[in-house]
């Protein structure tokens, strides 16, 4: 488990540099089965983080737009 670990944090952070902590933090949520909430500001890489873990678990990221007329029976 340990290595399967250290090659996913390695793929992701040949895309995502300096995020060391939030790569690690990132796997706990994944491994941990968990909800993540990625927040800051515009520009640092958020959605960048979000298709480079998917990528390197064999998942997709699909982007939804929030409306307020949304309905989750819309998603």
């Amino acid at each position: 488990m340990r290595a399967a670990g250290a090659r996913i944090a390695a793929n992701i952070e040949q895309v995502i540099e300096g995020k060391h902590n939030a790569v690690r933090l990132g796997l706990t949520v994944l491994l941990a089965e968990g909800h993540l909430l990625i927040e800051d500001v515009p520009g640092v890489g958020k959605t960048k983080f979000a298709k480079a873990l998917a990528r390197s678990i064999d998942c997709s990221v699909r982007r939804v737009q929030f409306t307020p007329d949304l309905l989750p029976s819309d998603i």
